[in-house]
């Protein structure tokens, strides 16, 4: 199976219904009005002129991430605020992750179960890069929040705990039900003590005592952890697979592991083809003129980044990215993802591990069901470097 048919599989089996829709409507032109969804952008140009645009198309309306996440993560949390108040906590996290704090704190928490992952592969043993990228994901993740929790089992458990969450969100969730609140919260509340009492310690060696340090207060810094809980494990966890996978199906993968400089521009390519933020919303707030169509106040814009970023074409390393499209899947504007920094580092340190062990072969794989970003359930390698 080719490279792109892989990855269409995982985007069917994930949203059997909405994937179709959401690429039939690609079709349509570059921004179109779809009645009982919204208007949808489906060209990156487009898209990067509504995200740069936080006056007009905010995140705190009606059929916005706000609208979803607020009673989840409270109201101080930065995917859910806009104006004044988001400028200044924007400020203030300015610092938090910077390249070379984010690549310590990687080169830290990883280095142990790197090095148990490179053994295995070492000894010929076949490894489901699911499940390492899943645990060495919740190993990072645990610090940040400030979790004491060393083991495998206990930073796999934390993955699960917010995967379970986010599946409950689809390409058509608009909000959470009461129940599901309950069941987000029950996992979310016990995580937020933990973080506080980081907060609490004020040891800026932390990224909760980072927070405090920065000026943020304690619920600002509970919210922060959350949503960097929520955001940036199932980004990281469901790239790596993917992105050995596409460099192994392109043929790719012996050069990049004998020419390392080819690694970002590999880890960047596949951030496009596979577009870990598949569409982002947000909601209308005046009037407004998009590529030719009249946008009202109370419009739902849905930003059909998956379609903005493959319609490039397919998984190319010879190809640049046109400065439009340049890392859209992170957003663009005062909401580009801060922790953009963090999931950089972690999928180039555990790259190079695997990276180190080529010539790599896939196994087996499978792709997984009931999940808001497609991803494999299963994809297993083995060095074929052993002897």
């Amino acid at each position: 199976m080719r490279t792109l048919d892989w990855e269409r599989r995982l985007y069917l089996t994930a949203h059997p219904f909405a994937y179709p829709l959401l690429r039939g409507l690609a079709r349509r032109g570059p921004i179109v009005r779809v009645p009982g969804l919204g208007v949808v952008v489906n060209a990156a140009p487009l898209a990067r002129e509504v995200l740069m645009d936080g006056e007009t198309f905010r995140k705190d309306g009606p059929g916005s991430p706000g609208e979803l996440w607020t009673p989840v993560l409270g109201p101080s949390v930065l995917l859910n605020m806009e104006g004044d108040a988001h400028r200044a906590l924007r400020r203030r996290l300015a610092d938090l992750f910077t390249p070379s704090y984010t690549d310590a704190l990687c080169a830290r928490v990883l280095a142990d179960p790197l090095e148990r992952l490179a053994g295995r592969l070492a000894r010929g043993a076949t490894v489901d890069l699911v499940d390492a990228a899943r645990v060495l994901a919740g190993a990072v993740i645990s610090e940040v929040i400030g979790l004491d929790a060393g083991a495998e089992a206990d930073w796999r458990h934390l993955f699960e705990q917010g995967e379970r969450i986010v599946s409950m969100v689809s390409l058509r969730t608009r909000r959470l039900g009461p129940a599901q609140i309950a069941r987000a919260r029950a996992v979310l509340d016990p995580l937020g003590a933990i973080a506080a009492k980081a907060y609490a310690a004020g040891d800026e060696s932390t990224v909760m005592g980072r927070m405090r340090a920065l000026g943020l207060a304690e619920d600002e810094a509970r919210g922060a952890a959350g949503a960097f809980f929520l955001t940036g494990t199932e980004t990281v966890a469901t790239l790596l697979p993917r992105l050995v996978a596409l460099l192994a199906d392109s043929g790719q993968l012996p050069r990049v592991a004998a020419a390392r400089g080819l690694l970002d521009r590999a880890i960047d390519e596949a951030m496009r083809v596979t577009t870990p933020t598949p569409v982002m919303l947000r909601s209308v707030h005046r009037p407004a003129v998009v590529g030719g169509v009249a946008i009202r106040p109370g419009d739902r814009v849905l930003i059909a980044t998956h379609n903005c970023c493959r319609g490039l074409g397919p998984f190319d390393l010879e190809r640049p990215h046109p400065p439009e499209l340049r890392r859209l899947w992170f957003g663009a504007g005062p909401h580009f993802c801060i922790g953009y920094p963090l999931a950089t580092a972690q999928i180039r340190r555990v790259a190079r591990t695997l990276l180190d062990a080529a010539p790599l072969r896939i196994t087996g794989r499978a792709a997984a069901r009931g999940v808001l970003i497609p991803t494999y359930s299963r994809l297993t390698v083995r060095s074929e470097a052993v002897a």
